[in-house]
């Protein structure tokens, strides 16, 4: 029997021309983009902006889907915000983000995709932080597509967060499972809180 579980991909714009990003996609097989920047344009890369990004996507067939409103990182909503700046615990519990994950959910059963955010690498961007984070919770494995084309899983991704956040459990104590499920949910925080949007920032979470 076939898993039904979706397999989801991430990956950021950067500074790619529109040929090297399209071929990333084409390099995996991705046939969707769910667009998860609150903000989907690029003054420095215009063609990442919304438009042109759907018709340059279209043109190689392959979808678009904008899921900003969703579960984009840019929140004004001041009951989401903490010590000044977005909380992204208090983000992923709100309606809107958990209907936008099912969104993503939905759109990944039905076709190959890939969540797309600006940032090249995923620990600095919610995409990992904060999206494919709830994922994993929910059973659905996750890729990091690279600049290089490629692949990095999420475990591997956490991994790095520990090691970034000085969060890792002791040597002799890594392989306890409920020592790795708090040092991450501690990695997590600090990323959280180093990364979130503030008003004011430009970012285009």
């Amino acid at each position: 029997m076939d898993d039904p579980t979706p397999e989801l991909f991430t990956l950021g714009h950067s500074n790619h021309s529109s040929a090297h990003f399209v071929g990333l996609l084409e390099r995996h097989s991705i046939a969707r983009v769910a667009d998860v920047r609150s903000v989907p344009f690029s003054r420095r890369h215009p063609q990442f902006g919304r438009s042109k990004l759907a018709a340059s996507l279209a043109a190689r067939g392959i979808d678009y889907v904008f899921l900003g409103k969703e579960l984009g990182a840019r929140v004004e909503d001041a009951s989401l915000h903490r010590n000044g700046c977005v909380d992204y615990a208090l983000l992923a519990a709100s309606a809107l983000f958990q209907s936008g994950l099912e969104r993503l959910v939905a759109a990944a059963r039905e076709r190959r995709t890939a969540i797309l955010c600006a940032e090249r690498e995923p620990l600095d961007c919610h995409r990992a932080i904060l999206v494919a984070r709830r994922l994993v919770a929910r059973g659905i494995r996750v890729q990091h597509i690279l600049a290089d084309g490629t692949l990095e899983s999420h475990p591997a991704v956490e991994d790095r967060l520990l090691e970034l956040t000085k969060s890792a459990p002791l040597p002799l104590l890594a392989e306890i499972h409920e020592l790795r499920g708090a040092a991450l949910e501690r990695a997590y925080a600090i990323r959280g809180r180093e990364i979130a949007w503030s008003p004011g920032a430009t970012a285009q979470r």
